[in-house]
């Protein structure tokens, strides 16, 4: 979970220290999120603001002139060395920093065309030389834009009307400057997920809102698709060795590559006209983002970031519903109206304990006493007991698990939300759909004899803003969802290197009710709205804008997660994610302990249970399966003697044994020595890599089996280096035994194994081995199909390969 920074962590320890014993027994008994937040609000004072301000200075947000002709001159020395992707990294930083009225800009603007030319985007390095034209240019200097302006559109035979094609089909925008990705709609228009027909959301005290199947799903099948209700985009992630320049230093994360409003990835991102942070993949992002956050945002940049993305995301939402959907959320809940539907399929017995409730909003919360699953009226009167689709109220009414956060941090929760609220009514006039006279006395927090800031147009009861945050936040803890995307790591090795990437934390309406297992039965595929669905999605509304009757289909959100059936799952079964630890990758005792730690509950999933039965650390007192005796090679299991750890051979004739320490230490080098192997390839040494990794596994080989991870780590390590020098047989070999360790930790039915399998279906095509790559490309393409579906790019490349290669043979 992201929390605020540590400095700001320790200032509100320091105020919580301060309480009285009373006030912190008042502040650990209050129930109601209101009362919680006005706590907090009691106990902010303006010197407090004052310091999140100041701590917040070391990131600063603002435009900067001098910033942005550092980052043009690194641009430009990347450019002489041929390294036009890193050019236009730093030519697009520099285009962040500028002002709108100032030269630098448009001279950022047309370096970085040059270097989208050079790298064959002419379609970005077009409207990157109209930008820099709009934003006053040098007159002297525009005959070279002319000159790359023609050439550009040597590109496009077909003229103006071509251009206009590519821009729709590319990075998504629109002629008009609208980016397709992004509905300029109502944020909060009902919008639908696409739930699979064979579905019922049903309830229970025990598992609260869960999904069932009502038919048998096979695997592979769609079950569920979401969008996301809002996200935010997390900075410094996915940074590589190979982005940073020796001179400046300067490394490149997510907030760089993608558009801070659909998380499409972009190379040539529109700058906030305000701030130096956000950046968006077009027009359309931009003004969208704008209306719907980032003016309440951008002047309080700094402070958000200082606060934690969990604290961004929760106020973001806040601000996307607005005043009337909160209050329509807090309201009682009355009669089913016209649009409520009922789930009406009655489940298997072994879930008869759960009830199928209502899709929409405002459903009847009698309690009937009727055993029907049928029934109007179910058995439970909480609005968090219903599903309300896709709707903000779904939203709203996850449950925050008040009681399940420590006092302090409930102290630090609402402290750090009553500051970002008094800084955000210094900032200017509240938000427009918070503005005065759209909250009604009656729903506001009981404490309106507050405000130590005064800001123009807040009146007290708008305070129900920071509550109805803090809420989000609490929710957050449980219910937030890491975006994590699949991307290239810029090796520049014949095989795809890929890494997973977190790019963000976004909130889903209709993922959020999944429960957990250790071994789910689904996978899940986000994709940005970069990668938008040709057709319309199931249940889609009119929210749904298109273009023209084939465009792709734009949506409000930026994210959106596709859930798929890993296995085979029966009626009456339920449907079932991982939030985090998996069986394949962390011991019993370690994930029952987050899993407590952050969402408090004890889990008791199958996979749970059958690690119980073999022993507290799941490992059970049997032989461990990825060891062996340095000595004879045979199995061994550890053990525990006078309080010390020991690795023991399983053979009473051996008895040879190691200590934990000792064998932990072992690991350590041979981990090291790879590292190191790594920076050797990466800076283009391959031989010697291959070395240093010939010398790793030698030593590993004593006291790890073929089948352990470190050992698949570094035969996949070397099979890159084997295929930089073109020894595609040793590449290869080294690949297959990266294989076997793969399969033996997370499965044979893992996407783990499906992209391990992509890369040696690589391997042998680009080796000329056209039997082999045929079979390995038939089992790659299944794994990744069932997980990803057979649309994703993997496998239709994994398509293209074995057509080239049927034609050759």
């Amino acid at each position: 979970m992201d929390l605020p920074c540590v400095e700001w962590q320790k200032h509100v320890e320091q105020k919580w220290s301060r309480l009285t014993l009373d006030e912190k027994k008042c502040f650990s008994s209050l129930l109601d999120i209101d009362e919680v937040f006005d706590f907090g609000l009691s106990q902010v004072i303006q010197e407090d603001v004052d310091f999140l301000s100041g701590i917040s200075k070391d990131d600063p947000v603002q435009k900067d002139l001098e910033r942005a002709a550092r980052c043009r001159k690194e641009g430009n020395s990347s450019f002489k060395t041929r390294d036009y992707t890193a050019a236009v990294l730093h030519y697009s930083q520099g285009v962040c920093y500028a002002s709108l009225s100032s030269e630098q800009l448009s001279l950022c603007y047309a370096n970085r065309s040059a270097a989208l030319f050079h790298l064959q985007r002419y379609r970005e390095c077009l409207e990157d030389i109209d930008r820099a034209l709009n934003h006053g240019y040098p007159s002297h200097l525009k005959h070279k834009l002319q000159d790359r302006q023609a050439q550009c559109l040597n590109h496009f035979p077909n003229g103006t009307e071509e251009i206009t094609t590519a821009t729709k089909q590319g990075a998504g925008h629109q002629a008009e400057g609208v980016c397709s990705r992004t509905n300029p709609k109502s944020p909060n228009s009902q919008q639908q997920s696409a739930l699979s027909p064979g579905l019922s959301v049903c309830f229970s005290p025990e598992k609260g809102r869960h999904l069932v199947a009502t038919k048998g799903i096979a695997a592979g099948e769609e079950i569920l698709e979401d969008r996301a209700y809002s996200c935010v985009l997390i900075a410094g992630m996915g940074r590589g060795r190979r982005e940073e320049t020796e001179e400046a230093g300067e490394v490149f994360g997510t907030e760089v590559r993608y558009c801070h409003q659909c998380l499409g990835e972009t190379v040539s991102p529109v700058p906030c006209e305000g701030c130096s942070y956000a950046r968006y993949c077009s027009e359309g992002c931009r003004k969208g983002a704008w209306e719907w956050h980032h003016r309440w945002e951008c002047p309080i940049g700094a402070e958000l970031s200082t606060a934690g993305v969990m604290s961004q995301l929760a106020l973001r939402v806040a601000l996307k519903a607005g005043v009337k959907e909160v209050l329509r959320a807090r309201e009682p809940i009355r009669d089913v109206d016209n649009d409520s539907k009922l789930i009406r399929e009655k489940i298997s017995s072994k879930n008869s304990s759960s009830k199928p409730i209502t899709e929409k909003i405002r459903p009847k919360m009698k309690n009937s006493g009727s055993s029907d699953a049928t029934s109007t009226e179910p058995e439970v009167n909480d609005p968090s007991a219903y599903y309300h689709g896709d709707s903000y109220l779904s939203v709203y009414h996850l449950l925050p698990h008040l009681n399940g956060h420590a006092p302090s941090l409930r102290f630090l929760y609402s402290v750090t939300i009553a500051t970002l609220y008094l800084r955000l009514r210094q900032a200017g006039p509240p938000p427009a759909s918070w503005e005065r006279g759209g909250v009604s006395e009656s729903m506001t927090c009981s404490n309106q004899s507050r405000a130590p800031v005064e800001g123009e147009g807040w009146a007290p009861e708008l305070s129900l803003l920071g509550s109805v945050a803090l809420r989000h936040m609490l929710q957050l803890r449980c219910n937030a969802q890491a975006v994590s995307l699949l991307r290239d790591t810029g090796d520049f090795t014949a095989v795809q290197s890929t890494q997973e990437v977190r790019i963000a934390t976004a909130i889903f309406p209709t993922l959020s009710i999944l429960n957990h297992s250790c071994c789910p039965n689904t996978s899940l595929n986000f994709r940005t709205s970069h990668l938008v669905s040709p057709q319309p999605d199931r249940g889609s509304t009119d929210e749904l804008v298109s273009t023209e009757p084939e465009a792709p289909v734009s949506v409000s959100a930026g994210v959106a997660v596709s859930i798929r059936a890993s296995r085979d799952i029966c009626p009456g079964q339920e449907v079932l994610h991982c939030y985090g630890p998996h069986s394949s990758r962390m011991v019993l005792c370690e994930r029952r302990r987050l899993l407590q730690e952050q969402y408090h509950f004890l889990c008791i999933c199958q996979a749970c249970s059958l690690d119980q039965g073999e022993g507290p650390e799941g490992r059970g007192a049997g032989p461990d399966t990825h060891l062996q005796c340095g000595k004879c090679e045979a199995p061994v299991k550890q053990c525990s003697v006078d309080g010390a750890g020991w690795v023991v051979c399983v053979r009473s004739s051996c008895g040879h044994r190691v200590s934990r320490s000792e064998m932990d230490l072992r690991l350590q080098e041979v981990r090291v020595q790879l590292e190191q192997a790594v920076d050797l390839l990466e800076t283009d040494r391959p031989a010697q890599s291959v070395m240093l990794l010939q010398r790793a596994v030698s030593q590993a080989g004593v006291f790890l089996k073929e089948t352990h991870s470190l050992q698949g780590q570094l035969a996949d390590t070397m099979a890159r280096a084997y295929s930089t020098m073109g020894e595609w047989r040793g590449a290869v070999d080294q690949l297959e035994r990266s294989v076997l360790a793969i399969r033996s930790q997370y499965g044979q039915d893992s996407i783990e194994l499906g992209r391990q399998l992509f890369k040696l279906a690589q391997l042998h095509f680009n080796g000329g081995f056209p039997g082999p790559a045929l079979s390995v490309i038939s089992r790659a393409r299944r794994l990744l199909s069932l997980h990803c579906g057979p649309h994703c790019p993997e496998v239709q490349e994994l398509h293209s390969m074995e057509d080239c290669l049927q034609g050759v043979l």
